[in-house]
C-alpha cells in the first residue's frame, strides 16, 4: 500500500504531497525534509530503493526532480518504480517538458 508520493526539487523543497495515510502536519514537514535529505545525499550509482522507519521509499531523479513513493515494506520495489516512471510519462505528455530527459 502506497503511505505517501511526494516530488521534490533538487534543493529537497517539496513541490507536490499527496498521503494516504494519516499523519500530522508537523510530522509531515519533518518527514518531508528528511526523505528530501536522505534522497539528494545518495550518489547517481546507488540504488534507488531504501528502508525508512516502518516502510520503504522507492524515489526516481527525473532532471532537477525527485519522484518519491512512500510504500509498506512487502511492497515489490521494481513495480513502484515502474509506476514513478509512468507518472512521469503521463505527466510529460499532459503538460509538454515536465521532465526534459525521459
Amino acid at each position: 500500500m502506497f503511505r505517501y508520493i511526494l516530488i521534490l526539487t533538487k534543493e529537497g523543497r517539496t513541490r507536490f504531497s499527496k498521503y494516504y495515510v494519516d499523519i500530522e502536519r508537523e510530522d509531515r514537514v519533518l518527514t518531508e525534509a528528511e526523505i528530501g535529505r536522505k534522497c539528494l545525499q545518495r550518489r547517481a550509482d546507488q540504488c534507488t530503493f531504501m528502508e525508512y522507519k516502518d516502510h520503504k521509499i522507492v524515489y526516481r531523479r527525473y532532471a532537477s526532480l525527485y519522484f518519491v513513493a512512500g510504500v509498506d515494506v512487502d511492497e515489490n520495489e521494481l513495480a513502484v518504480s515502474e509506476f514513478i516512471q509512468n507518472i512521469v510519462e503521463t505527466l510529460n505528455s499532459y503538460f509538454k517538458n515536465v521532465v526534459s530527459t525521459l
